[in-house]
């Protein structure tokens, strides 16, 4: 399965421009193709389900011709679709399926209608047995209720519809949006309390733009009149996606901010802008213009504890699911039932991927109570071939925590660049990776340098000479991989200061004994071990940075590290400063000796397969064979802050 890697942040700021709204775009495409005229839509989102809408649409005779500008120009066909037989495949889009159901049930011809095997789990009887009242003619070729159908030529009878609006608003939508076909005076009548009405209102709000009124009593009944017909307003503009600026608002109100987005302001048609709202409501600064949003942490840095009805703007409220975890006391998501039709089981899903983080959670039919955890822990994230599962996990690194997210891709479906314009925003703890041959004088560098900048430090050698020490405690020799591989995943490692714990001795000076060395370069070429140790190593990045040292930190463990350095010396000046240790604690040794082993050392560890030592092209070189430790210290403490101070500049 393909995963992203994503690193603990320590904030989150800057400027973005949304992508197009998939609510407006699908709704968009669909009214262009069945209205009087060429409309040009701008800012269409490049999404899978825009695709899906407009693969289908060209399958029925639509003539859409996509600009590489995100322009779109769409010929209606002034009515009903002209080709009368068709095979549409349209994924998992929802925006696709439900409308395009109901207008092809009003266009008089022979289709098939078939999706994922997700979207064949969900619903579309009620929207079916709409249909079938005012006389469509539509077959279930699965499960009844549920996807594929088979649509056949229906004959126009009766004037009233009714649709329950329990269980997704589109459905209505998709009646309102192809009514006007039949030509008659029609009313839509919803049975029990209609959930999402935001987006219901983005549908009428696009009608009308479109030539069609439609006389609405509340939210109960919904009266399309006789002869109307959809007209080309000429140009649409898509507004950015709302649903997609609540990750973006999030990350500003718990990652500090500010962030703001563009394309989506006041004035906007789509609902999920109360995201907004909601965010003010948990302590969050909120300014809003005409087209764009901005979002802040609260003056105390930490959201305020919600129990919230969510039922306006159910995609956003999945959002607010992963702010609770930064808030300050246990939070309730209430009348999200919705969530269970959605691309997954969103409620299901939620819930076992906070727990995932360290959360508490309970869930209900149709509510979360989430009990935010004291620190966040790193997780792999599973996203369920949901779009939105992914791009709301991505916050929890705000928590000064790693997450990897698995199948990052599924972000496709609405928002393909969702993660290039999240790392725009981020601003990640930041790593000095200091790698380099043994006795280097890396080790000490790189303490003092953390100390310095009062940061974490990772002597990344010090866990394969645990793992060393800890095989030779247990009589495991070095070659056998499992065994070794078994010891390192368990390996009950502690650094306190200057001290180095396995379990409860300390051992800090054991394992720079030569076994222990010898041992650390022999198991640190088993693919496994340095497979077992490679997590454990990333989770000491934290805030307000870390110094990590060792063989690989800049070419594998710390790839997108911002400073790295090379430190070396001749084998010469390194023999001698590893004789010197070692006659300090009263160990016996040869130059001689030490000069051929490190030679081997350098040898096998340039040559081993897995993360072999070597010089990365934009790793600082500090060659200290002629340095004292205070020279070298400077040095990398110098071009840190010269390159930082010419980033903030």
């Amino acid at each position: 399965m393909d995963f992203l890697d994503l690193p603990p942040l320590l904030g989150a700021r800057g400027t973005l421009r949304l992508p197009g709204s998939k609510s407006i775009s699908n709704r968009s495409l669909l009214l262009a193709a069945l209205a009087e005229g060429e409309t040009v839509i701008r800012d269409l989102l490049d999404s899978d389900d825009v695709d899906r809408m407009l693969e289908a649409l060209a399958a029925l005779g639509v003539e859409c011709a996509r600009e590489a500008d995100g322009t779109c120009r769409v010929r209606g066909v002034a009515g009903p679709f002209p080709v009368k037989q068709a095979d549409l495949f349209l994924g998992n889009a929802g925006t696709a399926f439900r409308p395009l159901t109901a207008a092809l049930a009003l266009s008089g011809g022979e289709y098939r209608l078939s999706g994922v095997a997700r979207m064949h789990e969900r619903p579309i009887g009620d929207l079916v047995d709409g249909l079938l009242e005012i006389g469509a003619d539509i077959e279930y070729l699965g499960n009844e209720g549920y996807p594929p159908l088979a649509i056949h030529p229906g004959q126009a009878a009766g004037a009233l519809v009714r649709v329950r609006g329990d269980v997704s608003s589109q459905f209505l939508t998709a009646l309102l949006m192809a009514l006007p076909l039949s030509g008659r005076e029609t009313v839509i009548e919803v049975v029990g309390e209609l959930i999402s009405r935001p987006y219901v209102a983005i549908t009428l709000d696009l009608m009308a733009r479109f030539g069609v009124e439609v006389a609405r009593e509340g939210w109960r009944r919904f009266t399309i009149p006789a002869g109307a017909r959809y007209m080309s307003p000429g140009e649409l503009f898509v507004e950015g996606d709302a649903s997609s600026a609540s990750y973006f608002l999030a990350a500003g109100a718990m990652g500090g901010g500010p962030v703001r987005v563009e394309g989506v302001g006041r004035h906007s048609i789509q609902g999920d802008v109360r995201f907004a709202e909601a965010l003010a409501q948990l302590g969050a600064c909120i300014d809003m213009g005409d087209n764009w949003i901005e979002a802040s942490a609260p003056e105390g840095g930490r959201l305020k504890a919600f129990d919230l009805d969510l039922n306006h703007i159910p995609d956003a409220a999945m959002t607010l699911a992963v702010a609770a975890l930064f808030a300050d006391g246990p939070c309730r998501l209430r009348n999200i039932a919705s969530w269970r039709v959605k691309e997954t089981d969103r409620l299901a899903a939620m819930a076992i991927e906070l727990r995932k983080v360290g959360a508490t959670v309970e869930e209900g039919a149709d509510y979360l109570y989430i009990v935010p955890p004291a620190r966040l822990r790193p997780a792999a994230i599973d996203t369920y071939d949901d779009h939105r599962m992914a791009m709301c996990f991505s916050l929890v690194t705000l928590g000064d925590c790693r997450v990897r997210i698995n199948d990052p891709k599924c972000v496709n479906k609405t928002f393909p660049e969702y993660f290039r314009v999240f790392a725009s925003i981020a601003q990640p703890v930041p790593v000095i990776a200091i790698d380099g041959p043994s006795a280097s004088g890396k080790g000490t560098v790189a303490a003092r340098v953390a100390a310095e900048l009062g940061w974490h430090y990772l002597d990344s050698g010090a866990l394969y000479r645990l793992v060393a020490l800890a095989a030779i405690g247990e009589d495991v020799s070095f070659d056998d991989e499992t065994e070794v591989e078994a010891l390192a995943r368990e390996l009950p490692v502690r650094f306190e200061h200057a001290r180095i714990l396995l379990g409860d001795e300390d051992v800090t000076d054991r394992i720079r004994e030569e076994d222990c060395s010898i041992g650390a370069s022999r198991v640190a070429v088993l693919p496994s071990v340095r497979a077992a140790l490679f997590d454990r190593q990333r989770d000491f990045r934290r805030a307000p940075g870390l110094v990590a040292e060792g063989r690989d930190m800049g070419s594998v463990v710390f790839v997108d590290a911002a400073y790295k350095f090379f430190l070396t010396a001749s084998v010469e000046a390194r023999a001698q400063r590893r004789h010197k240790q070692l006659m300090d604690k009263g160990i016996a040794a040869t130059l001689h000796d030490l000069r051929n082993d490190l030679q081997s050392r350098d040898e096998r560890d340039a040559a081993r397969v897995v993360a072999p030592l070597r010089q990365l092209a934009d790793a600082v070189l500090v060659e200290t064979t002629s340095m004292t430790v205070e020279e070298a210290v400077s040095f990398v403490l110098e071009n840190v802050r010269a390159r930082q101070a010419r980033e903030v500049g």
